[in-house]
């Protein structure tokens, strides 16, 4: 029994004495990666910079994604469809016609607006341009009745369109001077803000990809040049019987290094770059608040994830390079 619990201990002991050398040997290799990093300070500053713009553009593009994506949604939101019917027609007749559109599955909502209201609501839109304001008010004719209606996708209006040519109460009663609008222009303009979405996402993304692989084969060269000016070090090591972690952690610890000062640095610009220009955009309309609010409240975690990208980056680069060039 003594044995065997001197046995245990014995083992423990190792076990401990196995875990100290790893760390100690871990906290080593920081050490001379960070020594590493101060070496050559030109090489330190060409590869930093170029990681920094890498993730300068993928904080741009996420962000610019975003906004887009928001201000979509918004002119979405903005944006009805109309159906109008003539004065003369009889109230039931256009209630019905609006419960009817209310039980389509494509609607969301549906808005009546009586002539009078009509009338009322152009005179007040127009009150400011005397020739118009005198003209509406001399006018006996009356604005058509005029149903507002805003469907879950602006681009999908087969389901309204064919109510409207198939409902005889609507067909009986539509206003020939005023065809139903299925969003016209204001659906172009949507198309057009979708298609821009969809362009800065890929344009984005594109960019992205060839800073990514710029910025890796300018670590990767970064670390090469290192291995080569440190060869005799290297080959020492080796002859002493160094483990290949431990010839390889240096260089793999000063690529993440790099990627650790290039995020702290490209975070700090990005979010500049969007506080600066947050006024020029809000005055044009851009729905820029719902991106700043997200990067504000989740700045820690923004800062946390442009780490670990420009840590991914340089940690690829570094073992590329340590293993074509060390032959580990």
């Amino acid at each position: 029994m003594a044995k065997g619990k001197k046995k245990l201990d014995s083992k423990s002991f190792s076990q401990q004495k196995r875990h100290r050398r790893q760390w100690v040997t871990f906290m080593r290799m920081c050490r001379y990666g960070v020594n590493n990093f101060t070496r050559n300070a030109w090489l330190t500053i060409a590869a930093t910079a170029i990681m920094t713009i890498t993730l300068l553009v993928v904080f741009v593009s996420f962000a610019s994604r975003n906004v887009l994506v928001d201000t979509a949604d918004q002119v979405r939101d903005k944006i009805d469809m109309s159906v109008y019917l003539v004065t003369e027609a009889k109230p039931d007749d256009v209630n019905k016609v609006v419960d009817g559109i209310k039980g389509l599955s494509s609607v969301t909502a549906v808005n009546l607006e009586t002539p009078e209201q009509a009338r009322s609501k152009f005179i007040e839109d127009n009150k400011t341009s005397a020739d118009t304001l005198e003209a509406v008010t001399q006018a006996t004719n009356k604005l058509p009745w005029t149903i507002s209606i805003k469907i879950k996708d602006i681009n999908d209006t087969k389901q309204l369109q064919s109510f409207v040519e198939s409902n005889p109460l609507v067909k009986a009663n539509t206003d020939p001077s005023h065809p139903p609008s299925f969003a016209g222009d204001r659906r172009a303009t949507l198309q057009t803000i979708s298609r821009a979405v969809d362009f800065a996402q890929k344009a984005g993304i594109g960019a992205s990809i060839i800073f990514v692989a710029i910025s890796t084969l300018i670590i990767f060269n970064t670390i090469r040049m290192a291995i080569f000016n440190r060869r005799e070090e290297i080959q020492m090591m080796k002859l002493i019987g160094a483990e290949r972690s431990f010839i390889r952690g240096p260089f793999v610890v000063e690529a993440i290094v790099y990627g650790f000062f290039a995020a702290i640095i490209a975070s700090a610009m990005g979010y500049s770059l969007l506080f600066f220009a947050a006024p020029g955009l809000l005055s044009y309309g851009i729905n820029l608040q719902p991106t700043l609010d997200l990067f504000t409240y989740f700045a820690g975690f923004v800062l946390l994830a442009m780490i670990l990208i420009g840590a991914l980056i340089g940690i690829v680069s570094s073992l590329m390079a340590t293993r074509r060039y060390l032959k580990l």
